[in-house]
């Protein structure tokens, strides 16, 4: 079902959690094949075993994209993304990781693009099975007020 939430409806603090979902090295592999990073630090084992970390990392991008679409799971007709700040990969995540991810409304303010619209910041946290934070960015949405703000 597909349940429309206007700007007014969005409360600062509130939170939701995404289920996990593991890091696989198909999903590496096929990330590399769609970008074109074919970075050793994703793809060659055997020069990461000679690296800090030991072995091959997932791309920053795969995870970025991967918690983008674990948090899509419901659709407001009344909001779209405006998209993506402050985008920061704070530890590696590594093949066999799992990850879950953490959305808090962090802030709501007026739209400098319409009155017909508001601008709700979500902090959206990835975490790892241990608890740590491997990546967080803000994500930005625009979304349509009940009412238009008088001005």
């Amino acid at each position: 079902m597909i349940e429309s939430v206007f700007f007014e409806d969005y409360s600062p603090g509130v939170v939701r959690e995404t289920l996990g979902r593991t890091i696989t090295e198909a999903d590496i592999v096929i990330h590399a094949g769609q970008t074109g990073d074919f970075y050793p630090h994703h793809m060659d084992a055997e020069w990461c075993r000679t690296q800090p970390f030991g072995q091959r990392i997932a791309h920053g991008t795969l995870i970025f994209s991967v918690a983008v679409g674990m948090t899509a799971g419901n659709v407001n007709p009344e909001a779209f993304s405006y998209g993506y700040d402050r985008l920061r990969f704070i530890r590696p995540v590594f093949i066999g990781d799992t990850i879950h991810v953490t959305v808090t409304i962090k802030e709501k303010r007026d739209s400098s693009k319409s009155p017909d619209y508001g601008l709700v910041v979500e902090l959206c946290q990835v975490v790892n099975q241990r608890g740590e934070t491997v990546l967080a960015c803000e994500h930005l949405l625009m979304v349509k007020r009940r009412e238009r703000k008088a001005e």
